[in-house]
C-alpha cells in the first residue's frame, strides 16, 4: 500500500470515527426523549462504599483504602449526579456536615461550576458544619436571615434542569443510619418552582438588604 492510499484509509477511518460518535450521541438522545424525562428515586441508609473513583476518575491506579470498591449505592448515584454539573448548582439546605458531599461541591467550584447556597442560620455554626469550609474556598453562602424561623429544605438544582429533593440532610448520620428518601428528575413541571422558589430565598436573604442591628447605648442623666 502506498503512502497515498494509506493517508486515504486514515483519513475515511477518521471521518467513519466521528459519524459513528454523532451517531451514537444522537441515538442516546433518541433514547433519552423516549423515555421521559429522568425520574430517579434513592432510599437510605447508604451503606460505607469507596467513591473516590467519582473524584478522580482520570486517576491510572485503583484507590488503595480498606473500603468495598465498586458497588454503587444510593450514595454514590446522589454524588454523581451532583458531579454532573457543568454550568451551575442551586444548593438548599439546611444541615451540611458530610464532608465528601463538601469535597464534591468544591470540586465543582474548581472546574468553573457557578454554585450559590442557601442554608439556616442556626444549624451553619454548628461542630462539624461544612458551610465555613466552602466560604473559605470562595463559594457564595447565604443564611436565612430571620430568627424565627429555620431554612429547612433540602434540594439542589443542577445546571438548572436538574431536581434533587427529599427528606436527606447532609450529613453522615442521615446518609448511614437514617431511613431518608431522595428523588431526582428533570421534569420541567416539578423543576421551575424549586427555581422560584430558590430565587426567592436567595434575594430574600440578600445581607445588602439587611441592616445589621446595632444594640443602643445606654443614656445617662447627670443631674446638678
Amino acid at each position: 500500500m502506498s503512502f497515498k492510499e494509506l493517508v486515504k484509509v486514515l483519513g475515511l477511518g477518521a471521518v467513519a470515527l466521528v459519524l459513528g460518535v454523532e451517531w451514537l450521541d444522537w441515538l442516546t438522545r433518541r433514547l433519552r426523549v423516549s423515555r421521559g424525562p429522568l425520574k430517579e428515586v434513592l432510599f437510605f441508609p447508604s451503606p460505607h462504599v469507596c467513591v473516590e473513583h467519582l473524584f478522580t476518575r482520570h486517576r491510572r491506579f485503583p484507590c488503595a483504602c480498606p473500603l468495598p470498591h465498586g458497588i454503587e449505592t444510593s450514595f454514590s448515584r446522589l454524588l454523581e449526579h451532583l458531579l454532573s454539573a457543568r454550568t451551575s448548582l442551586d444548593l438548599c439546605v439546611f444541615s451540611f456536615s458530610h464532608m465528601e458531599l463538601s469535597r464534591g461541591i468544591i470540586l465543582l467550584h474548581k472546574q468553573g461550576v457557578i454554585i450559590r447556597v442557601v442554608t439556616d442560620r442556626d444549624y451553619m455554626t454548628i461542630t462539624g458544619s461544612q458551610i465555613g469550609t466552602l466560604r473559605k474556598a470562595g463559594i457564595c453562602v447565604r443564611h436565612e436571615m430571620s430568627a424565627a424561623v429555620h431554612m429547612h429544605h433540602k434540594f439542589a438544582l443542577v445546571d438548572g434542569k436538574k431536581l434533587i429533593t427529599g427528606s436527606l440532610n447532609w450529613t453522615l448520620t442521615a446518609v448511614q443510619s437514617n431511613k431518608e428518601n431522595v428523588m431526582i428528575t428533570e421534569e420541567p413541571a416539578l423543576v421551575q418552582p424549586y427555581q422560584q422558589e430558590f430565587q426567592r430565598l436567595w434575594e430574600a436573604n440578600d445581607p445588602t438588604n439587611h441592616k445589621p442591628q446595632t444594640k443602643l447605648k445606654p443614656s445617662f442623666v447627670i443631674s446638678d
